[in-house]
């Protein structure tokens, strides 16, 4: 082992566990940095073959600084440092002192070292990070895709996800999923395989790195990236906390390129998982989950049992053959019984959660079993036949703004194989003195399109007006598709629908698009239960069937691109449904 050391190891970046001194006292004086004659530092043996003393000897006078780089990244501040070299190598040390006006200097010296500390190299966070020298190919890690919190952000000196963390699976579209992280404890490479892509937040989309950038969730992006640099990494501690840095000419990062230093601390670690967190660009604390390349979590197994309860309306949950593997606990269970009402709540998991509806419609229930390992995901459907009866139907005979980008937003306007971008209005004159407006753009998509799906459990109503409304800029003769579909038919949702279309007239004017759709029909006679000729007059499609507006540009054209402007989307009264402001 000696000799894998010896030959491969030295000439590396190596790391470094420093202990800072106490800073010295400064009084105040002149504030000009010292020159290059007075710039001076020793570095002398410590307690052992592997620390080392570094002083300052510079006379200062006034407000003074002391920083060192300690030559691999790491860093500390103080007249007197000890540094700890565990790894043969020639490290570059660099003092620099800056006054209190910002002037500075610096000296750069060298620490040579022949010895190898080899209990360094069995601690247990190498092993865990690497396989161990032995292990000559590594570690491969991936991102935990099917953890709650595998990304996330908080507070810069948090130690939790307080402000958002990602749900499982909650970026499949963002390139991220796919990426590997290779650690080798032998020369310290780190290899990064993101198989041609990767998911950037939106301030770093400018880096001459990436191109080609694809909105992911309306605000980060996937971007290509080819990596053509290699990539080291090195560990280093701080009052107890280790930190992994990774350096590279290129950008290195776990997953989601946060911008930063790319020096993420160390939260947990074992054989099969990591959880970090680094200071991004933004200066906030962004967080990773990793999961070793086929690990399989052990993970609790249950099954819903969902059945009506006495009072009316009311649906009752509980769990049934609960299996929790061997050093799992269960923290209790939620369910969220798709309403917009609480989500429910129990520390004790063999209890039985109710829930009382009060309007008819059919409402996804999520119920998730919380372990210690990971929390584990169930997803049922309740159908509520009637309102309850305390429950007054509310219905205006009028048109109601559904999303106007400034103010109104009765469901979020989605974007299905196109780019929709909330952006400022081009031209703020009558008939739209809107601040905010949405683009749409296409490339390649015969049926990309913008829609407002309503939430769970409410549904059109046509029976008292079928007019549909919408503000569109864009060329003369480009055609503006508007489509009401009812999903609840999964992928054949498309045989449901009733359309009209809408051709712009002028170029780059405001339009108001109209829709009305009394006497159109929808689907086909071979469909036998969702065919009409009329869907306004006919039960089976006027209230309770349509839950969703698609606005399509150039309809059935995929060539090139196809863009315009969206606005003040409108029409008939939601029972029960508020819009909100934003």
């Amino acid at each position: 082992m000696k000799n894998i050391i010896k030959s491969s190891i030295i000439l590396v970046l190596s790391t470094i566990f420093f202990m800072s001194c106490e800073d010295k006292e400064y009084t105040l004086g002149a504030n000009e940095a010292p020159t290059d004659e007075q710039m001076d530092f020793t570095i002398t043996p410590g307690d052992d073959a592997f620390h080392f003393v570094i002083t300052n000897n510079t006379p200062v006078d006034g407000i003074h600084t002391v920083n060192w780089d300690l030559g691999n990244g790491a860093s500390d501040k103080g007249n007197e440092i000890i540094a700890y070299y565990p790894l043969p190598g020639e490290f570059e040390v660099t003092l620099t002192i800056t006054t209190n006006n910002g002037q500075s200097n610096s000296k750069i010296g060298n620490v040579e070292q022949t010895e190898t500390d080899y209990s360094f190299l069995e601690s247990p966070i190498l092993t865990y990070l690497t396989g161990g020298v032995e292990n000559t190919e590594g570690k491969t890690w991936v991102v935990d895709s099917l953890a709650s919190g595998h990304f996330g952000i908080g507070p810069t000196d948090g130690v939790g996800l307080e402000w958002w963390a990602a749900t499982p699976l909650q970026k499949t579209m963002s390139g991220a999923y796919d990426d590997e992280f290779n650690f080798k404890l032998v020369d310290f490479v780190f290899t990064y395989e993101n198989y041609g892509d990767s998911y950037v937040k939106d301030s770093r989309i400018s880096d001459s790195n990436y191109s080609n950038p694809v909105e992911v969730d309306g605000t980060d992006a996937r971007v290509q990236y080819t990596i053509t640099e290699s990539a080291s990494w090195t560990l280093t501690e701080r009052d107890g906390i280790n930190y992994l840095i990774l350096s590279s000419g290129q950008p290195m990062f776990l997953g989601f390129d946060y911008g930063g230093t790319y020096e993420y601390r160390i939260d947990e670690i074992d054989e099969t998982n990591i959880s970090l967190s680094t200071i991004g660009g933004d200066g906030n604390r962004w967080y990773n989950k990793l999961i070793l390349k086929g690990y399989e979590k052990p993970t609790v197994t249950f099954t819903t049992d969902i059945a009506e309860a006495a009072d009316e309306n009311t649906w009752a949950v509980s769990l049934q053959d609960v299996e929790i593997p061997e050093g799992v606990s269960v923290n209790g269970f939620t369910v969220d019984f798709g309403d917009g009402s609480e989500v429910y709540s129990s520390d004790d998991y063999n209890a039985t959660i109710e829930h009382t509806y009060m309007r008819k419609g059919t409402y996804p229930v999520t119920i998730t079993v919380r372990a210690s390992n990971e929390d584990t995901e169930d997803m049922q459907s309740i159908t509520i036949d009637n309102y309850h009866s305390e429950y007054e139907v509310f219905l205006l005979d009028y048109m109601v703004m559904y999303v106007d980008n400034s103010e109104v937003e009765m469901a979020p306007m989605q974007g299905e194989d196109c780019a929709l971008t909330l952006v400022e209005n081009p031209e703020r004159i009558y008939p739209n003195k809107g601040v905010n407006v949405l683009h749409y753009s296409k490339d390649g998509q015969e049926w990309a399109n913008a829609n407002m799906k309503l939430p769970a459990g409410y549904r059109f109503n046509l029976t008292k007006t079928s007019v549909f409304k919408v503000m569109v800029r864009g060329k003369a003769g480009q055609a503006v598709l508007l489509k009401l579909e009812n999903t609840d038919r999964g992928g054949n949702a498309w045989q449901t629908g009733a359309e009209l279309s809408y051709t712009i007239q002028a170029d780059d004017t405001w339009e108001v698009a109209e829709y009305d759709f009394a006497g159109v029909g929808a689907g086909w006679d071979w469909t036998g239960d969702i065919f009409t000729s009329d869907i306004t007059t006919d039960p089976n499609f006027n209230d309770g069937f349509y839950n969703i507006v698609r606005i399509m540009l150039n309809p059935g054209n995929g060539e090139g691109a196809h863009e315009f402007y969206i606005d003040d989307l409108a029409g008939p009264h939601v029972e029960g449904l508020k819009s909100a402001s934003e």
